[in-house]
């Protein structure tokens, strides 16, 4: 399955390749999904040719064990076919992560934090000497110049405060591999806020993009 920052989305029209990321549990009603539909039209509408490859990490992502980890830290000349084999999914998200200009991600904030399956994203995208590098002065990211959108959806968490572990930990995973350029997209608190909520997500959409957005009212209150 093939997919594909604090600024606005520059004005000048170009192509871009976007890597859209979607980590939602749910298909039908997800704020998240629908939101991020949203987010690619913008784009569309701004940029001559937006080049999407989708990854929906709902669908499930390996989770790091013993045999991926033993394979990572095995020099690449050094692995054999069998570790190659072990990284080789690692590798196409790498990949897709590297060809992208544009991430558009997709989270809804489970239990004050981020879906396993983005977690497991992260830790298949986070490798030594392709995304990353260790300096004498600490890691230094590698992928450089590069912008996200973060479009987070949230049932009781707001967005930002002491209880939202999902969007420092996005930040600091993303900047840790070189994307510092982080841009988030927020419809908050929709237990309670319900299209309130969403409509505050339209809007940032609007001013960020220059483009309204809409959401069906079916997914008022999902994330």
């Amino acid at each position: 399955m093939n997919n594909h920052t604090q600024t606005t989305a520059p004005a000048s029209r170009q192509d871009i390749r976007v890597l859209r990321i979607d980590a939602s549990g749910r298909y039908e009603g997800s704020v998240t999904r629908q939101l991020a539909d949203e987010v690619i039209d913008a784009l569309g509408a701004r940029f001559n040719h937006v080049h999407v490859s989708k990854r929906d990490v709902a669908q499930g992502v390996p989770f790091v064990d013993e045999d991926w980890i033993t394979a990572n830290f095995t020099d690449d000349e050094d692995r054999n076919d069998e570790q190659r084999k072990t990284l080789a999914h690692s590798d196409s998200l790498v990949q897709e992560l590297k060809d992208a200009d544009m991430l558009v991600i997709g989270a809804p904030i489970y239990n004050f934090g981020i879906p396993a399956s983005l977690k497991a994203w992260i830790d298949m995208t986070a490798r030594a000497r392709l995304t990353f590098r260790y300096t004498e002065s600490g890691p230094v990211g590698l992928l450089k110049n590069k912008k996200a959108y973060l479009v987070v959806a949230s049932g009781g968490v707001p967005v930002g405060s002491s209880l939202d572990f999902a969007t420092p930990y996005l930040r600091q995973a993303l900047g840790f591999v070189g994307i510092t350029d982080v841009q988030i997209i927020a419809a908050e608190q929709l237990n309670t806020q319900g299209e309130t909520g969403v409509q505050a997500a339209r809007t940032q959409i609007a001013e960020i993009l220059g483009k309204s957005s809409t959401v069906s009212s079916q997914a008022q209150t999902t994330t």
